[in-house]
């Protein structure tokens, strides 16, 4: 561990993939306990389209990605915000997207590089602006998170009540996907947009598997997201091989490990009644 940190560039790896774990692993939680993980995988793909046009107007691709995930995520919450209309509105936004990414890249085909790590990202290349660039963004969502927290999981949890009570579902839908929008575009300085489903679904799915608890499973995912994120660097640089790689099956292992059936549950279910 001493010897990687020696290097200014692994350094701000560890920084940034920090950030992007605790927020992505908080946001996350609430995401699949919405049921809109779709909505997270969709936002990554317009993240691209968004991160591709920037380049071509000689704008910073991270500035692409935060505008077009938030108009995004904005547009998805107006269009349907009840669980039958998302994946139509979800759908729509997604496949203009595609279109509008397909078109940039028949004029992106000169920054093949960069298109690759757009894709599939590549944490060692942050550099310190970054750094601080992502610590206010994932320092907007937390904050803003926290605000909206409980009046979402009462509109999560129990929507016809909430909806009876005064709370409005619509409003604290776009309001959601705006945070969504952008941990998403902070998820894609790690992994890359087509891999941000591993780092903010991945945990929190896992967590929820794990304990049924609020508090416990939104810190629960917060930790596993930061294990993973920080394991996949270290791995990446004692193997040479990508960090988007390691943290998408460390990912991918911590879920399938969560969902196996606990002895604990196994004696309790055949103890005598």
């Amino acid at each position: 561990m001493l010897e990687m940190l020696q290097y200014d560039f692994m350094r701000n790896a560890f920084a940034a993939a920090a950030v992007v774990a605790v927020v992505a692993g908080t946001v996350g939680y609430f995401l699949v306990l919405r049921g809109q993980t779709f909505a997270g995988h969709a936002l990554a793909h317009v993240g691209f389209t968004g991160a591709t046009g920037a380049v071509l107007l000689g704008i910073a691709p991270i500035w692409g990605l935060v505008l077009a995930t938030v108009a995004a995520g904005i547009g998805m919450g107006f269009m349907g915000e009840r669980l039958a209309q998302r994946d139509v509105a979800i759908g729509l936004v997604l496949a203009l997207a595609l279109g509008l990414g397909l078109l940039f890249l028949h004029f992106f085909t000169a920054f093949a590089t960069q298109a690759t790590t757009l894709l599939f990202g590549n944490v060692l290349a942050v550099d310190m602006r970054t750094v601080w660039v992502l610590l206010a963004l994932g320092s907007v969502s937390l904050a803003t998170l926290a605000v909206i927290s409980r009046p979402l999981l009462f509109a999560s949890l129990h929507p016809e009540l909430a909806e009876a009570k005064g709370v409005s579902l619509r409003l604290y839908s776009v309001l959601f996907l705006a945070i969504v929008a952008l941990a998403t575009a902070e998820c894609a300085q790690i992994v890359g947009v087509l891999l941000v489903f591993a780092l903010m679904v991945g945990p929190a799915a896992a967590a929820q598997r794990l304990t049924s608890a609020m508090a416990a499973g939104v810190l629960l995912s917060a930790v596993l997201a930061l294990l993973e994120a920080w394991s996949g660097i270290a791995l990446a640089y004692y193997t040479d091989w990508p960090s988007s790689f390691w943290i998408t099956a460390l990912s991918a292992a911590v879920y399938l490990i969560a969902t196996l059936p606990r002895p604990m549950g196994r004696l309790a279910s055949a103890a005598p009644r």
